[in-house]
């Protein structure tokens, strides 16, 4: 049997892990949020670690908001970049094997094609940038880690794009998208999955890794998908609004390429 340990269980990609979870009785899962387990406070990592036998940890807790992270820079770096450091030193110490999951954002946009793991990192927001400093961390701290950077995270829990637009076809009339970011949108289902199986492959792979859906869109097209599906004649209502600001500066290509 082994036992993972799930961080930010209550987030699209630890309740996904949980959903499919079943699927795989030969794992024991510790699923905790930051009321069982707080990744900020190093004192509470390592009592965790002590006390629990744990053979992973599955990283999924994170600060994802990326305007919240312009307005308020040091939450964002003390859960995504000292959060990760002390689980990297736990891990170390106690001999567990570390899956982070981090995000295209550290890359600036400005690449003409799709990025590779090997790529180097430019972010452009603070979000971006406290997610680097974590994989940093990672690789500093731990010879043998996988981070999993993915994109455009989608599902049927919590907010993000994908529910935020189906409530948005139910209550409005016009829904203004812009057109100039284009990126690969993923299912938290899919890449809980991905996780998973990538812990039984025996030819796993190490390091940096890339996991995104294969579609490649812009948000614009991405929500008249959205209202497709739910209903092909909202479609109508999803207009392109390339005068679209946002707090934070965004990459305008998050496409991500497994190498």
């Amino acid at each position: 049997m082994n036992r993972i340990l799930v961080t930010g269980s209550q987030g699209q990609l630890g309740r996904s892990l949980n959903e499919i979870s079943g699927d795989y009785p030969e794992l024991e899962f510790y699923f905790t949020d930051k009321e069982d387990l707080d990744i900020t406070k190093a004192d509470k990592v390592e009592s965790y670690f002590s006390e629990h036998a744990i053979d992973g940890c599955l990283n999924a807790a994170a600060f994802t908001d990326v305007d919240g992270a312009e307005r308020s820079p040091e939450s964002a770096f003390e859960v995504n970049a000292t959060g990760v450091k002390n689980l990297a030193f736990a891990c170390r110490k106690h001999d567990v094997f570390l899956i982070h999951i981090s995000t295209d954002y550290v890359f600036d946009g400005e690449k003409e094609g799709g990025y590779l793991p090997n790529d180097t990192p430019n972010p452009i927001n603070v979000y971006g940038a406290s997610k680097l400093q974590g994989e940093n961390y990672i690789q500093h701290i731990l010879e043998h880690y996988v981070i999993i950077r993915t994109s455009w995270l989608y599902s049927e829990y919590g907010k993000n794009f994908y529910t935020t637009i189906r409530k948005k076809l139910i209550e409005e009339e016009s829904i203004g998208v812009t057109g100039l970011q284009k990126g690969c949108p993923t299912h938290a289902r899919d890449l809980a999955r991905y996780i998973l199986n990538w812990w039984h492959d025996p030819d796993r792979r190490y390091g940096i890794l890339h996991y995104a859906g294969e579609d490649v869109m812009t948000w614009y097209e991405f929500a008249q998908k959205i209202a497709r599906e739910h209903d092909p004649v909202l479609v109508e209502k999803i207009v392109k609004d390339d005068n679209y600001r946002s707090f934070a500066a965004r990459p305008a290509n998050s496409v991500l390429l497994a190498s």
